[in-house]
């Protein structure tokens, strides 16, 4: 098979792998349909050391099963199924209680001998506790705004749900990229009365928009946290869904939470201090958040999908063949596409 390889910092490359095979009885090898570019392989395309030995890439992905080992009993060839961006069997202690991300036996797609999902096909550890199947005859114009369901949109949808986003909030999502859309519509969904989207890139706070923010602030910095409080009436939101991954971005969120608010960090951080000391402690705000667990939250918002309540597939401003993968990572650092979708 074909797939997506990184051997470095800008080096994204297109090779033959050896096909996916069975390997335990609870494997399945699905075929892709679609996969994407995620705004966190940025930053490995951004930094990764150069290395002779490349790293499989991707990891969301939907396709068709392919074949099951002989545990796998929820799910057969010719499923159609979506798959949660990292991998578990859905009946660990933490799986449970909904945080598969910490799944006792679960991992990572592109490590420890399995596959990326950016390839013509994957083997799916734990198959069972993984996959959702989807049904029969879906729409095909479905598709994309599904295969949000196995990151983007649930990550966006983490975020607010762990913000505790209720009827009546007023909630200030950062950042405009993909997660940040989605979250828009997770805090909309929840009910949140006010939805302040702080971005720069008109074409993508236009969608955020029509998703249901109602109020766009393009300031960064002191004058960005000015625009908020304005708009709020001076205190600030009650809730902050923070999805850039930056001490900056982290910043704004404190100096916009009203005390007793709560941060929800979405973006995976890129900095290791933060401010913690003691004017923050004596504000009581809630810091929450962290990787999205997207198998707990897949068949909470299915419904909404399949009947287009929500269209978060609208993220996907670009679509790509897999041998132009690499140019979605490069169209994607160089933020001329929001979101690369590769179609197989």
């Amino acid at each position: 098979m074909r797939a997506a390889v990184m051997y470095g910092a800008g080096d994204v490359r297109i090779e033959d792998r050896p096909d996916p095979k069975i390997q335990q009885p609870t494997d399945a090898i699905v075929r892709t349909v679609h996969s994407c570019v995620c705004g966190s392989d940025l930053w490995p395309y951004k930094s990764l050391p150069a290395a002779g030995t490349g790293r499989p890439m991707g990891h969301e992905f939907l396709g068709v099963i392919e074949e099951t080992g002989a545990d796998v009993t929820g799910l057969r060839a010719g499923d159609l199924v979506v798959a949660p961006f990292t991998y578990c069997d859905n009946t660990c202690d933490y799986c449970v209680k909904g945080l598969h991300i910490s799944c006792r036996h679960g991992g990572r797609y592109g490590f420890d001998g399995v596959d990326g999902g950016q390839g013509e096909a994957v083997r799916v550890p734990h198959a069972d506790g993984t996959l959702v199947k989807l049904p029969e005859a879906v729409d095909p114009a479905l598709l994309p705004s599904l295969l949000t369901l196995s990151d983007v949109m649930t990550t966006g949808h983490h975020g607010a749900v762990t913000a505790g986003v209720g009827r009546g909030d007023a909630v200030l999502v950062v950042g405009d990229g993909a997660v940040g859309l989605c979250a828009v519509i997770a805090a909309r969904r929840l009910g949140a009365e006010r939805v302040v989207l702080m971005g720069r890139h008109p074409a993508r706070t236009d969608i955020g928009r029509d998703f249901g923010a109602t109020d766009v602030v393009a300031e960064r910095g002191e004058e960005g946290v000015a625009r908020v409080r304005e708009l709020t009436g001076g205190d600030g939101v009650d809730k902050v869904i923070e999805a850039v991954g930056t001490r900056e971005a982290f910043e704004t969120s404190l100096a916009t939470v009203v005390d007793g608010g709560t941060v929800s960090r979405l973006g995976v951080p890129q900095y290791e201090d933060g401010p913690l000391g003691p004017s923050l402690f004596m504000r009581n705000i809630t810091l929450t958040g962290g990787a999205g667990p997207s198998r707990a939250y897949i068949h909470e918002l299915l419904p909404d999908v399949l009947d287009g309540t929500i269209t978060p597939g609208r993220v996907f401003d670009r679509h790509f063949t897999l041998d132009e993968t690499p140019d979605a990572y490069r169209a994607m650092a160089d933020r001329h596409v929001l979101k690369a979708l590769i179609t197989f």
